[in-house]
């Protein structure tokens, strides 16, 4: 992706999320400049701040996503913080691709804007697309889903993805952009992905310009 694009996307990021009133902490706008000498802290340590993915496929509008963590721990570091919060933006048909994770357990929460659809399978001991119905908690209330049908989370609403369970999501057609909140436990981003097509998590970035701000994948490169 070019950084061009990137900063346009968080511009518009910004924007999004102060339209909900949704704060985020005073660092999320430091310039690339003001991170020097910050690397010894829980943000960068912990990956927290600007996350945005094409996850490869060069068309962020069709396969993308663009989030900011809030808070979360660090199982390599045995961090004591044992939780993690993002919010992020789903665009209209924008896929943020099927995987599970093997060690985060998360509830899925549609914050406002549109709907949000989650397409759900559960997972076989080799990894791979389970057969059968699983059992979900929408709610607090459990729903049984078909292996491959859909959760459409209304705002307000929310799922819990236990381990092992196989999903994926996008903003259904017509009713807008989405946001969406994740309380889990610890992210780990590098480590606890399992994508049912291998693909790449974080974007190989073109620097046609300065950072507006910085990824938290830039913070080696910066602080």
């Amino acid at each position: 992706m070019k950084r061009s694009e990137i900063n346009a996307l968080i511009q518009d990021a910004k924007e999004f999320f102060a339209s909900f009133k949704f704060a985020l902490p005073p660092w999320a706008f430091w310039s690339p400049e003001r991170w020097k000498g910050k690397g010894d802290s829980e943000v960068v340590r912990n990956q927290l701040g600007w996350d945005l993915t094409d996850y490869g496929a060069g068309d962020f509008g069709k396969r993308g996503l663009i989030l900011f963590t809030i808070r979360n721990g660090n199982l390599a570091t045995h961090h004591p913080k044992n939780y993690a919060e993002k919010i992020m933006i789903v665009r209209e048909n924008q896929i943020c691709p099927m995987h599970f994770h093997w060690s985060k357990t998360e509830d899925i929460i549609n914050r406002g804007g549109g709907n949000l659809v989650i397409e759900l399978y559960g997972s076989t001991p080799g990894e791979e697309l389970a057969k059968e119905p699983l059992a979900v908690s929408v709610d607090g209330f459990t729903r049984i889903v078909q292996p491959g049908g859909a959760v459409v989370l209304t705002p307000g609403e929310s799922i819990f993805l236990e381990q092992g369970m196989y999903h994926r999501f996008y903003g259904e057609p017509g009713k807008g952009k989405v946001l969406v909140g994740e309380v889990s436990s610890v992210n780990d981003d590098n480590t606890d992905n399992r994508f049912h097509e291998p693909q790449a998590r974080f974007p190989e970035i073109d620097e046609d310009e300065s950072p507006l701000h910085l990824l938290c994948t830039d913070y080696p490169d910066y602080v």
